[in-house]
């Protein structure tokens, strides 16, 4: 059986056994094996802050930026080859699109971010402040790069884009990334490892990858490391609350799964173009990755008068997304990324409908293997307390719930108790502006969309490089991306006093 390897201390090298065997998502075939048993994580963080960090810091801000470039450029040349690994997560072209040119993408902002920073190995960060009357006393901040490592735990859903966009801030800012992605996908993500590290444009030390389960990976973390675990909220809050971050105060951005809402405006009636757009994204986000995204769709809020209307629409659309080998022609939704993750969703699923009621599709997902058909509920009491504001199917699933008015709208948007991002679909400029400041402190992210945006729109399930990604709560109370807001998490800013002619 193949063995996928880690990348550790300068070398490639298996783990001494098989913690998972990965299988293809569509046929079932065994892919390899994965394991990082046998790794000596103080080692491996020791490197990268040893060997990566000295390297990386030696560099000015611009000479980063053009790195990151240069790796942009090396994989977007090898982009197909990662599509056809990909297509073994259940993928189909669009689900890759978004992992694989999403995460090269995310690469060429941050690359371009080199102009807004001086041609230094740190950044100078406002300007002088006199502090004596005669002027030769005075004092500066500088943000210099953190003499540690950043320890990225991904999701499974995203191996490409999920690494991409976490280490083009760190590189960015001259410290190195030591990255775990699921052991689920983790065969995509060490396929394009393999070819980041054989071009040599990032320094040695500066990335490593640990693909199996890395148990004991945050043990050896000190305080000038940085971990950012993407994932189940339970998983990573038990992380976070261990002792060690606590004792030692080594930052832990959290993103996690959350119930996010999508909004119809009380404008936006049957027949016109806001309905229809609304419509339309419900379905997409429910479908695309076969709902396998922390930004999905889980909580459908529509208008008491328009709940039938919206719920027969969706219906019809999702009922036109036909489902199954991502190969095959006309495909739109493929199967969840392994069975395991199907029984999951179909565990939550049942639980969801113990409360609400199925008005489309059924719980048992109506499909063998890891397919699950698209599943849709309706809430009647949506204020009252209910699983679909605590529990979420992290597949095609999701949940109508009517509202009354714009601010109840955006209470039952806000009992989902803190979410990556929310939306409305409204051409009511009014409507809009109090459903952002009334939903707005309890979500990372809101998006308007309406008829004249939608053209250039990139939706509710999109994050952006340039803005942040993350939520309070429920959402992790994280950030991440921000353009150069991410860069700061990575840098010390200290203040240096002396004769403005010293500083």
């Amino acid at each position: 059986m193949k063995r996928f390897e880690n990348y550790v201390l300068g070398q490639w090298t298996p783990g001494s056994d098989a913690e998972y065997v990965a299988r293809h998502a569509v046929t079932g075939q065994e892919l390899g094996s994965v394991s990082s048993l046998g790794l000596d994580y103080a080692e491996v963080l020791d490197y990268g802050r040893r060997v990566g960090g000295s390297a990386l810091r030696a560099m000015t801000f611009p000479q980063r930026g053009l790195m990151l470039k240069a790796l942009a450029m090396h994989l977007q040349a090898r982009k197909e080859d990662y599509y056809a690994v990909s297509y073994a997560t259940g993928a189909t072209r669009v689900d890759s699109w978004i992992d694989i040119e999403g995460g090269i993408g995310n690469l060429y902002t941050y690359a371009s971010l080199r102009r807004e920073f001086p041609d230094l190995p740190y950044h100078v960060d406002g300007g002088l402040v006199k502090l004596s009357k005669g002027g030769t006393f005075g004092g500066q901040h500088l943000m210099l790069p953190l003499r540690g490592v950043a320890v990225h735990i991904n999701a499974f859903n995203f191996p490409v884009w999920g690494m991409l966009e976490k280490i083009a801030v760190n590189l960015l800012a001259g410290v190195p990334a030591v990255v775990k992605p699921s052991e689920f996908t983790s065969f995509l993500t060490e396929r394009v490892v393999r070819d980041i590290i054989s071009s040599g444009i990032l320094p040695e030390g500066a990335l490593q990858l640990v693909v199996g389960k890395g148990h004991g990976i945050l043990d050896p973390v000190q305080r000038q490391d940085v971990v950012t675990f993407t994932g189940s909220y339970a998983t990573g809050y038990r992380l976070k609350s261990t002792g060690r971050f606590a004792e030692l105060g080594v930052p832990f951005n959290l993103e996690a799964d959350s119930l996010n809402a999508t909004v119809l405006g009380p404008d936006a009636v049957a027949g016109t173009p806001e309905f229809d757009l609304f419509v339309k994204e419900v379905a997409k986000e429910m479908t695309i990755k076969a709902g396998q995204k922390c930004t999905a769709v889980r909580r459908i809020i529509v208008p008491e008068a328009q709940l039938e209307a919206v719920q027969t629409a969706v219906a019809q659309r999702l009922a036109s997304v036909r489902m199954g080998d991502p190969a095959e022609e006309g495909v739109r939704m493929g199967p969840l990324a392994t069975t395991l993750q199907a029984e999951r969703v179909r565990e939550a699923a049942q639980v969801l409908a113990g409360e609400n009621e199925v008005v489309y599709g059924s719980v048992d997902g109506g499909s063998d293997g890891a397919y699950y058909q698209p599943l849709l509920m309706r809430c009647a009491r949506p204020l009252e307390v209910n699983a679909a504001h605590r529990i979420e199917a992290f597949g095609p699933v999701a949940t109508l719930m009517p509202y009354r008015d714009v601010a109840e709208a955006a209470q039952i948007a806000a009992m989902g108790g803190g979410s990556l991002v929310s939306s409305i679909v409204t051409a009511d400029k009014n409507a809009a502006k109090e459903f952002v400041l009334e939903a707005g402190y309890s979500h990372g992210r809101v998006l308007v969309l309406d008829s004249s945006s939608a053209k250039e729109s990139t939706g509710h399930g999109s994050p952006m490089p340039l803005l942040t990604h993350g939520g309070p709560g429920r959402a992790g109370d994280g950030e991440e991306m921000g353009g150069i807001r991410g860069v700061m998490h990575y840098l010390q800013r200290v203040a240096v006093q002396g004769h403005p002619n010293v500083l």
